[in-house]
């Protein structure tokens, strides 16, 4: 019954905050699938291990070491909570869960809040599990959202069977990558998980009014040590790191600017007082082109005016950032804001229909990434975890005794 309460109060709060936070299942769902398991959690903590398995151990890629005490279920909620405390190694503990049962095609569907702080990653996903290659495809990895608070959703395609090793030593793989940040803000540092080489970038967007961009800072890979992006003296906070877009090989070009000023050149100029204003009407693009290949790892940028309140005004609505690969644009980066979220205070859904020739994203029952499905065609477990990165903002104090929340798991089966 506490269970059923707590959800109509949800109900009620939600047609006031969100009208998407109870999306409907995607039409083609609807119409062709059939829901087969699911796992509400409405029931007690222990029962959590007749259908689930934990990570009990460190983990060498993240901040964290994870534990099934970390996995705890209360009033019909699955919390994956976050604690400051040195165990297997690391400095804090975490938790991530898969099932015992594996999945295959269909449609995958998770509801929960993201850990309301920075460098947490809020995962929902599915990866191949268990030695030797399948009999079908690769083993693979996809991740439905690594969200990160407040507002970001990930999505991630990788080929875990074909590895190679750089000179360097470093192990490289197929992965595709692909952001969502929902809500406006005014300025974007956006750190590439996986980094791009290129040698042309670009800015768009076709916010239906004039905007300005005050500053725009491309970065190499240094560790996911960048400037504050909101810093008056960026390009000079950090000695060794050099903005490449304020390159003497730089080539810049626009859609236009107010009154044909030609003021795009103010986006390098490292005054953030000096600004590109676009023309008022159609869509906006900057690009960005070097002589020469660059590897990209964090790109930012300030967008709108500041009042002498401190107040932030005319903040852009949209973007895409994407960058030259093989003479096609891929994107890096992509916002469409249609309200300010905050992904730990509303339960969002987050979907995945996974089929033999394609894999569809989807966000509170909307699709926001379509891909076709090169190698993913094995069975796999549905995987739940949070983990501390520091690659999803600063690791604070703050974290300690958060959690991510899961109202609940489902899979749907084509009829």
């Amino acid at each position: 019954m506490e269970k059923l309460i707590t959800s109509s109060l949800l109900l009620v709060s939600f047609c006031i905050i969100s009208n998407k936070v109870h999306a409907q299942l995607p039409a083609e769902v609807a119409k062709n699938y059939k829901l087969t398991w699911e796992d509400n959690f409405d029931y007690n903590n222990k029962k959590l291990d007749d259908a689930w398995e934990s990570q009990n151990g460190p983990s060498g890629h993240i901040l964290c070491s994870r534990w099934r005490e970390n996995a705890v279920v209360k009033n019909g909620v699955l919390h994956l909570e976050n604690k400051k405390e040195k165990r297997g190694g690391q400095d804090w503990t975490s938790g991530s869960i898969w099932t015992k049962k594996r999945f295959t095609y269909g449609y995958f569907e998770c509801r929960y809040k993201y850990a309301g702080v920075e460098a947490t990653n809020n995962s929902f996903w599915l990866m191949t599990k268990g030695g030797g290659e399948p009999k079908k495809g690769k083993r693979f990895e996809i991740d439905i959202n690594e969200g990160h608070y407040p507002n970001e959703v990930n999505t991630n395609i990788h080929n875990w069977s074909d590895v190679t090793i750089t000179e360097d030593g470093k192990r490289k793989h197929y992965s595709s990558h692909k952001a969502f940040a929902f809500g406006a803000k005014s300025g974007y540092s956006i750190q590439l998980e996986i980094p791009v080489s290129t040698n042309k970038i670009r800015f768009q967007s076709n916010n239906n009014s004039r905007f300005h961009i005050g500053e725009f800072r491309v970065y190499g890979l240094n560790d996911g040590n960048y400037p504050d992006v909101l810093s008056k003296t960026a390009d000079t906070d950090i000695p060794t790191l050099e903005n490449l877009v304020a390159s003497k090989d730089v080539k810049i070009t626009s859609s236009g600017s107010y009154k044909n000023n030609n003021s795009e050149k103010n986006v390098i100029d490292g005054n953030p007082s000096t600004r590109w204003a676009t023309q008022d009407e159609g869509e906006k693009w900057l690009e960005f082109e070097w002589n020469d290949m660059k590897t990209i790892g964090c790109i930012q940028f300030l967008n709108g005016w500041q009042s002498s309140n401190g107040d932030w005004h005319d903040l852009i609505k949209n973007y895409k950032i994407q960058y030259l690969n093989d003479g096609k644009w891929k994107d890096i980066s992509v916002l469409n804001v249609t309200d300010t979220y905050d992904f730990s205070n509303e339960y969002h859904t987050y979907g995945l229909l996974w089929n033999e020739d394609e894999l569809v994203f989807y966000f509170d029952g909307e699709e926001i990434r379509r891909e076709n499905n090169e190698f993913s065609h094995s069975e796999t477990p549905i995987w739940l975890s949070l983990a501390i990165i520091k690659w999803a903002g600063p690791v604070t104090d703050a974290i300690d005794g958060t959690s991510m929340k899961v109202d609940y798991v489902k899979y749907y089966q084509h009829k």
